[in-house]
């Protein structure tokens, strides 16, 4: 779904994950996930809160959920924002004979589902962007500031570079 007069934020897509990385083994991980061209269809912030819509609530509550699918995964601090949600994934040693599911799989079959379920339930041109964008997060002072960059995210939306109208800035 292309928002009229925006720039098609598609084909600005880049790689983003580390080389030879391997992203199911133990630890934490922080993911930025972008709806296509950025269409702010989560919800809103008012006053320095984030007031979900109906597209918003299922993306919020497909996240809470995904560690019933993965045993080996649990949720840090997350937000779903207008148009994208942050959060912290952990990555544990998997309890089935050694079983990892990677952050690429664990992303890519949460956008699955929660495209099928805003498509069948509210707007059926919802799209997320290609991708995602991930940190590995290797130490104990950048997981607090990721912790608190994301608790403060509504506060600093009009700032945030993933608001439509800081686009052309």
């Amino acid at each position: 779904m292309q928002a009229r007069g925006l720039p098609n934020m598609n084909k600005f897509r880049k790689l983003n994950r580390l080389i030879k990385y391997d992203y199911s083994q133990p630890g934490y991980y922080f993911v930025t996930i972008c709806t296509s061209n950025r269409v702010e269809c989560f919800g809103r912030v008012e006053n320095g809160t984030m007031i979900l819509s109906p597209e918003g609530k299922i993306a919020e509550d497909h996240w809470k959920d995904n560690p019933t699918h993965y045993e080996n995964i649990a949720l840090d601090e997350f937000i779903v924002m207008p148009n994208h949600l942050h959060g912290i994934i952990i990555i544990r040693e998997g309890q089935a004979e050694g079983l990892h599911y990677s952050l690429q799989r664990i992303i890519g079959s949460y956008k699955n589902v929660v495209s099928k379920d805003v498509r069948n339930k509210v707007n059926k041109d919802f799209a997320w962007q290609p991708s995602f964008y991930d940190h590995v997060i290797r130490k104990d002072e950048s997981l607090d500031k990721i912790r608190e960059y994301i608790k403060n995210n509504p506060l600093k939306w009009e700032l945030d570079r993933n608001s439509l109208s800081n686009l052309w800035m």
